[in-house]
């Protein structure tokens, strides 16, 4: 199973929005990059994601998981855009933020790292193992 990290900005669209979704989930759309679009293409129905606050916050506060795979996304005009729908799982013990990952020697190499503003991003599961960890998840 691949892993996965996707950013919204907390007054927008933030995880008390998410859980308000219930089962039905919502669609991750939107996406205007054809790096993270190729990742939401990659993505796989019952693979998991962080769920990332951008703007002020800056900090992972959730997981979901992926309930239906890609496909066109209906807020675009062009036929090339895609998007996912997924559903919250569990919030963060502890919200794990942008400094603490940065600080984290393991996670140097960790997209939300590397290339900061790509919405979609791949994690391994060595740093979704690590995160979790820094979020207060046992195991």
């Amino acid at each position: 199973m691949a892993y996965w990290l996707l950013k919204t900005e907390a007054e927008t669209f933030g995880w008390e929005d998410q859980l308000k979704r219930g089962a039905k989930g919502e669609p991750w759309s939107g996406v205007r990059n054809f790096t993270a679009r190729d990742n939401l293409r990659a993505m796989k129905k019952g693979e998991l994601a962080f769920f990332y606050h951008t703007g002020k916050e800056k900090a992972v506060v959730g997981v979901v998981k992926v309930i239906k795979e890609a496909y066109k996304d209906t807020t675009a005009e062009e036929d090339f855009w895609s998007m996912v729908d997924v559903v919250a799982v569990e919030p963060f013990p502890k919200p794990v933020t942008l400094a603490e990952v940065k600080a984290e020697p393991k996670l140097a190499g960790m997209a939300l790292v590397k290339y900061s503003r790509l919405s979609v991003q791949p994690v391994s599961d060595a740093e979704w193992k690590l995160v979790r960890k820094m979020g207060g998840f046992k195991g």
